[in-house]
Order: structure tokens, then sequence, then C-alpha cells
């Protein structure tokens, strides 16, 4: 029986999720593929229409935009560090669920277990050292004449994914709690990494071109967006387990609470194009272009990921969890964040909402190029080191 998810937009881990990637994986290569189409069956309707809520939350926001041109005025009644109130909560209650849904206890891994820095130290150079400057490279040769939109396309690249990647691992056949631990490393370090990284990269590498920003108001939209809903998360995540036990959190309060994060988003998504509706109309061309880097910058992250841990002799289940984990976004914090930097009818805010409706079924194709790829090339690999295991493999690495 495939593993069921939270019906939310954020992914999540039952019992005995793992157990159903290993049949699956046992099979061979027919039960794989049987085992993804399972899979996907099994995601919930939220996520797997997820790009249609999208699409249609940006043609009702654009609907108010237009035709109730009030909207915008109604929105501005009251201000948080110069967010609207109204956006602000939006923000707020699209990032909570999915922060209180990490596993950050599983970060005592990285103290106990030497043999996981590899694992660590590759997630580390691909999620903060490459995509970073890949999607930046990508913005400028997609973008060159529209710099707020190269803007907004560079800070969905320095936010790494902490929700969805656990449904796309999930899907993928990935290791479960590699990908758990990296959420929970990834949480942790755009608190401290994404402010610095912002600065860097608008203002150091592209020489402040479209982009006039200094680092405390990105501080200040980080820790307001990520920091307090971190908290709240993680709060709440350890009152009820040590309460009600984790049983009940993970089979009866996150189906509640998780899918919250997807009314958040949208929410956010209308309120944001009803802002810029009549701007909106007039440049959708331009809105179209911020797609070309962004569906470049998933497959380029994707092959050289799988690349990468094809030469450190990774296993398939650690190989396409690497993958994933630094194809992702946080597209949830790039919005929050562009909001907050440079206000809610910017383009920069508008590029970065565009970041899930291109990044949800473009991730989605990619899980069955990974099996694809497991049953051509990995399968034969992993059954050698199962064999006669290779000193210095990575297998094992957080067990």
């Amino acid at each position: 029986m495939p593993p069921k998810h939270d019906k939310s937009g954020s992914g999540g881990h039952r019992s005995g999720e793992q157990a159903g990637l290993d049949a699956a994986e046992q099979g061979g290569a027919p039960a794989a593929a049987g085992g993804a189409l399972a899979r996907a069956a099994a995601l919930s309707w939220l996520d797997r229409l997820l790009p249609l809520w999208i699409a249609a939350a940006m043609v009702a926001g654009i609907l108010l935009g237009n035709f109730a041109p009030g909207v915008r005025d109604a929105l501005a009644v009251a201000h948080i560090a110069g967010v609207s109130l109204p956006i602000a909560l939006g923000l707020w209650v699209m990032m909570w669920p999915v922060l209180t849904k990490v596993r950050y206890e599983l970060l005592t891994r990285l103290l106990s277990s030497r043999a996981a820095a590899l694992n660590f130290a590759t997630s580390a150079a691909l999620n903060w050292l490459l995509g970073p400057a890949l999607m930046t490279a990508l913005a400028w040769a997609c973008l060159p004449d529209l710099p707020p939109f190269r803007s907004g396309v560079i800070l969905v690249g320095l936010a790494r994914c902490i929700a969805m990647v656990l449904i796309w691992n999930d899907l993928a056949g990935g290791d479960a709690e590699l990908c758990a631990v990296m959420v929970a490393l990834n949480s942790v370090l755009q608190i401290v990494l994404y402010a610095p990284l912002s600065i860097f990269y608008l203002q150091v590498v592209s020489r402040g071109a479209g982009a006039s920003v200094g680092f405390w108001p990105v501080a200040k939209s980080v820790l307001l967006f990520l920091g307090v809903p971190l908290v709240a998360g993680v709060l709440l995540r350890v009152a009820i387990i040590t309460t009600a036990g984790r049983r009940w959190f993970e089979e009866r309060f996150m189906p509640f609470f998780g899918p919250w994060a997807l009314i958040g988003l949208l929410y956010t998504v209308i309120v944001l194009f009803a802002s810029q509706g009549q701007a909106i109309v007039s440049q959708l061309g331009n809105v179209a272009r911020v797609a070309v880097p962004m569906l470049v910058y998933f497959l380029l992250m994707f092959g050289t990921s799988l690349a990468v841990a094809w030469a450190l002799r990774m296993p398939y289940s650690y190989a396409v969890t690497q993958a994933f984990t630094a194809a992702s976004n946080n597209f949830e914090l790039a919005i929050a964040v562009a909001v907050g930097t440079f206000g809610v009818s910017s383009s920069e805010a508008l590029a970065a909402t565009v970041g899930p409706l291109i990044e949800v079924p473009a991730l989605l194709a990619l899980v069955y190029v990974a099996l694809w790829v497991k049953r051509r090339w990995w399968d034969a690999r992993d059954a050698e080191l199962a064999a006669a295991p290779a000193a210095g493999s990575t297998a094992g690495a957080v067990k």
C-alpha cells in the first residue's frame, strides 16, 4: 500500500512510509514504475492540482484588480513593517504549517554521525553555493532587460526548499530520513544565510542593477516571515508531540493543520495579483519570460546533483534526495521577502509568485525521470554496493 500524504501543499511523512518505498524498490524495474504511479495516485488532490489552484488564484486576483479597484485601498488599512496586515497574515498562515511539519529533532544526527559529513557537505555545496549562483546567472542570461523581474527570480533561487521536497523525495523513492534532516538544516540555515546572500547577489554580483536594497530590509523580512513562523512551528510541534504523542500529531493534527499552508498561499497569490491587476495585464509577456530561467534551473540543478551523487558513489535513495533538495525552492519565503522588501505591487513580488506555477509540474515530471535513471543506471550500481560495500561509501550515512 503506498504511503498517504497530508492533504496540504507541503507534503508530509506518515507511518510505514519507508516500508512502502522499500517494497517498490524490491520489485525491480516494473515494480518501481508501478510504485511511482501508485504514489502519484496516493498524492492528495490538493497536491496534484496545485498548479491549477495557483493559476485560478492568479486569474481571480487579476479580475479583482481590474473590476474591483477599491480592493487595493482596502488592503492598505494597516501595516506591519511596511507590509499590509492582510498580506502579512496570509504570509504567516502560508509558512506556519510548513515549519511545524519539519522534523527538527533529527538535527542531532549531525552531531552524532561522522559518516553523515559527506552527505551534508554535498547538500550545502549544492544548495548554498551552486544553486544561488546558477539561478543568478540564468536570471541575467534570460532577463537582462527586466531588472525587477530578474531580482525576483534571484530571490527564488536563494530560497532553499523546506516543504514540497518531502513529496518529490517520497514519490521518487528517496531516503525519507536524510530528506527530513536536510529540510531541518535548510530551515535553520535560511535564517542566517538568506539576507547576506540576497545582498551579495543583488548588490555585489549584480552591482545593484535594478535593485537598491539594504541588508536590514531583507533581514527584517526574513525574521518576520520566516523567523516568527519557525519559532511558532517549533513550539507548536514540541507542545503537541509532548502532550498528545507523535502519532496523533502526524495522523490527526497535521492532516488538519497542513492544508492551511495552501490556503495561505492561494490567499496571498490572490491579494498579490489583485494589487497588480492592471499592471499584470499590460505585461503578460514579461511574466511568461520569468518561467524560462526557472525551468532551466530545475533541469540543470537536478541533472548536476545526480551527476555529483553518481561520482561520489551514493546509493540511489541518497542521490535522488540530494537532487530534489537542490532543485526545489522555498517559493513561500521568496514571495514573503519580495513583498516585505519591495512591496506588494512590485515586479519582484510578481516574479516570485510565478515560481510555484512552474516548479510543481516541472518537479513532478522529474520524479519519473529519476525513476527511469534508477532503472537505467542505479539499480546495477546499488546491487554492487550491497554485495561488496565499498570503503567510504555513503550508504547508511544517517542511519
